[in-house]
């Protein structure tokens, strides 16, 4: 999708603002010469900007507003590494509040709604993100942030929540304790607003069967604002974006080239209004593609695929590159299984050695699902795992995101 001459003035701005303030990106321009763009072509010549440039800014060598109008500061949520630090303007806050009120308006939610948010608040973008759109929505915030699942549902039952903001490990966690407790005739739910990992579509049936609700994809990173920059509509065809915020073009991972829309490549997102640290080019590592053509639902904002991973999840293994979602895509084949599981890839006598562990929902035969399932993977990945197949319940849960892939060869 070729960026319009309206984005382009508004690139411009942000390169003047960019410059002005004399920031890491602000000097990439200043060395490379450019400090105005005319054309699509001229755009796709600005260098990108990476996760390391951001890191190597800590803590405020992002700020691009003078420090009086930065009114708040973010972090992403990663464990490793220097933190990355995003400072925001009111105008940003707002921004934010109104791209996340169209993304729950999208998913139908509107002012009569009880919203429970189950994320974590603080530095990270999750609960706040999830509350400001809430409430210029005008709905009703439950903002329990994570954990203490007792609570969590008792404040759902009293309060008759109707909408659930989580993670898909946390919302599979709450389905679970709901049919464990017998409480599902107590629970209002109608909707869930689920972010930040990944899930699979096997996940996704058992969490909207298990609670009874649609389920609704939403898309965002802190660099970017924060969750709340796309969501899907009703007819769950990709995440609508909005492209008066941000300019989003997809690339091949390896050469930098934009790919044509439809083909899959790694996002890069411009920020086109934001004050506080403006982004341009900013290669996220998520990998999804551009969908071609109108939505049915008529909505003229452009349509991002399902997440389907990120460049850096892969893993290589015996010399081959795996992704988790080829071992998701196998074993949604198998029935007699539920949607967790977990890879394990060790290095043991000289070699290295992946373990799939899953659960079991029937009465079958663990030793002989198993050797099936790693027949199956084998024939798709070129070498054979070890599959464990355990009791349901077994595999860890988290209120936050889950680690379904730990390398145990660099521990």
């Amino acid at each position: 999708m070729q960026i319009s001459q309206q984005q382009l003035d508004l690139v411009n701005d942000r390169i003047r603002a960019l410059v002005e303030a004399g920031s890491f990106y602000g000097k990439k321009l200043a060395e490379a010469g450019i400090t105005h763009v005319e054309t699509p072509e001229d755009f796709t010549k600005l260098p990108f900007s990476e996760k390391k440039d951001l890191r190597d800014a800590y803590p405020l060598g992002l700020m691009t507003a003078p420090e009086e109008e930065i009114v708040r500061i973010h972090s992403s949520s990663g464990t490793t590494g220097t933190p990355v630090i995003i400072p925001y303007t009111a105008k940003d806050v707002d921004d934010w509040a109104i791209m996340f009120k169209r993304c729950y308006e999208t998913a139908g939610i509107t002012n009569m709604d009880r919203i429970q948010i189950t994320p974590g608040y603080g530095l990270w973008t999750a609960g706040i993100g999830f509350q400001n759109g809430a409430e210029k929505l005008g709905a009703m915030v439950i903002p329990m942030g994570p954990g203490n699942t007792d609570k969590q549902l008792q404040m759902m039952q009293d309060m008759k929540s109707t909408v659930l903001c989580s993670t898909s490990s946390y919302a599979l966690l709450l389905a679970e304790e709901i049919e464990k407790r017998g409480i599902k005739d107590n629970i209002h739910l109608k909707k869930g607003v689920i972010g930040s990992e990944r899930w699979s579509d096997k996940m996704r049936k058992h969490i909207s069967e298990s609670l009874g609700i649609e389920l609704y994809d939403i898309y965002g990173l802190t660099e970017i604002y924060g969750p709340g920059i796309g969501i899907n509509c009703e007819y769950n065809e990709g995440m609508h974006y909005w492209d008066d915020y941000l300019y989003i073009e997809v690339i091949d991972p390896k050469t930098g080239e934009p790919v044509p829309d439809g083909e899959m490549g790694e996002i890069v997102i411009t920020t086109l209004v934001k004050e506080g640290a403006p982004l341009i080019r900013y290669r996220t590592h998520d990998l999804s593609r551009i969908i071609p053509g109108k939505c049915k639902c008529g909505r003229c904002y452009p349509r991002l695929d399902t997440i389907m991973g990120r460049t850096d999840d892969m893993m290589k293994i015996k010399g081959v590159n795996v992704f988790p979602s080829q071992i998701e895509e196998v074993l949604a084949n198998f029935s007699e299984i539920n949607s967790e599981y977990q890879i394990r890839i060790s290095h043991l006598d000289g070699k290295d050695t992946m373990r799939i562990y899953v659960e079991s929902t029937g009465d079958v035969d663990f030793d002989a699902l198993s050797k099936r399932i790693a027949e199956k993977v084998k024939s798709r990945i070129g070498f054979t795992p070890i599959v464990k197949v355990v009791e349901v319940g077994v595999l860890p849960r988290s209120m936050k995101k889950t680690a379904r892939v730990i390398d145990e060869r660099f521990d």
